[in-house]
């Protein structure tokens, strides 16, 4: 099988026509490719040149030369496994709590945990019960009108701490020097969450350590010392 260069020109073309943004499916794909009489070879012949990259099975972003803009990665995480949402270290960046850049993009699920190397980065994402899972998520929206879904601050700092087992954390000021010293959160912006919103997510998870998280953040808020 020989790929016409005109032939796949019009490809191109027809491909970035046909599609409007940078991540698409494989449905969308066949659509465009479906005149040929092995479209299947063609989207084969795609992937060999770098036309486009299957970042997993069904799920594809156009190849660098034909790319138009950047394509969301996180928009990218949502769709990869779910019901996700993005939370834990690459959330805790995210909102400023941390100063450290992420590279793997971390979720949380309820689903069963499971990580995802792909030609595009790692997306990893953690189990969490239902009930915890059903709140503290926020919708971000993207400049083309498009959104993924994201932890509020409250909830990816909550997810992190449930997380880490082995904290051995039991008292306020325990908590307070895992903040600081483990996660190294900012604590001005560790001001500003809600405890509120902690307590409530204290409760859907039935969690100790996030009910010391809510208490530490009152006070703080109030100002009635480091712990």
């Amino acid at each position: 099988f020989i790929l016409n260069p005109k032939r796949n020109l019009v490809t191109n073309a027809r491909l970035l026509k046909s599609i409007p943004f940078e991540e698409f499916d494989y449905q969308t794909l066949l659509d465009v490719v479906h005149e040929y009489a092995r479209p299947r070879m063609k989207i084969s012949g795609m992937l060999a040149k770098g036309d486009i990259i299957r970042v997993k099975k069904g799920l594809y972003v156009l190849g660098e030369s034909l790319r138009r803009r950047p394509f969301s990665r996180e928009l990218l995480a949502n769709l990869i496994y779910g019901p996700s949402y993005l939370s834990l270290e690459y959330a805790l960046h995210h909102h400023g709590l941390t100063p450290e850049r992420v590279e793997t993009l971390t979720s949380v699920t309820c689903g069963r945990s499971r990580t995802f190397d792909t030609p595009v980065g790692r997306f990893s994402y953690r189990m969490i019960p239902l009930k915890a899972f059903r709140t503290g998520m926020d919708r971000i929206e993207l400049d083309d009108g498009r959104s993924y879904l994201m932890a509020v601050p409250e909830k990816a700092l909550a997810d992190r701490i449930v997380a880490d087992r082995g904290a051995g954390i039991t008292t306020r000021k325990e908590v307070y020097d895992y903040l600081l010293s483990n996660l190294r959160i900012d604590l001005d912006r560790l001001r500003t969450l809600d405890p509120a919103r902690l307590a409530e997510i204290a409760h859907r998870y039935r969690s100790r350590r996030v009910k010391l998280l809510s208490d530490l953040v009152g006070r703080l808020r109030k100002g009635d010392g480091d712990a």
